[in-house]
């Protein structure tokens, strides 16, 4: 079992940017697909990208491709959401996930994850 802790978010302007990263503990990285998602209030959950247990797969949401990159920091344990050029609708609260993968694929609903983290609060002013 894995235990993930987001850290990072906060208060930007529109055009900045913000690095998101996610700890984990209890099991080292290499072995899950990572996956981001952000919820905006009154909003679903909403898929932003994955990376498969290798890192050589990557997948991003509609919304922030071009913008926004996830990457492993396999040495650290954790996870990162390098987040550009951002816009006031990405705002929310943005969470960490990861699965145990039956293949070197990303995953890319919410349904596919069994770990999560309790979320950091992006917010763009405009």
């Amino acid at each position: 079992q894995v235990q993930l802790v987001e850290s990072g978010g906060g208060l930007v302007q529109a055009g900045g940017s913000l690095r998101l990263s996610c700890a984990a503990s209890g099991r080292t990285l290499t072995s899950y697909a990572m996956g981001w998602f952000r919820q905006a209030p009154g909003k679903e959950r909403e898929f932003v990208a994955a990376i498969s247990w290798s890192g050589g797969r990557t997948y991003y949401g509609d919304s922030v491709k071009g913008r926004f990159t996830i990457s492993t920091n396999n040495a650290q344990n954790t996870a990162h959401l390098q987040m550009n050029s951002l816009k006031p609708e990405d705002t929310a609260v943005y969470y960490c996930a990861a699965e145990i993968p039956d293949s070197d694929r990303v995953f890319t609903n919410t349904f596919e994850y069994t770990y999560w983290g309790q979320g950091t609060q992006v917010t763009v002013s405009s």
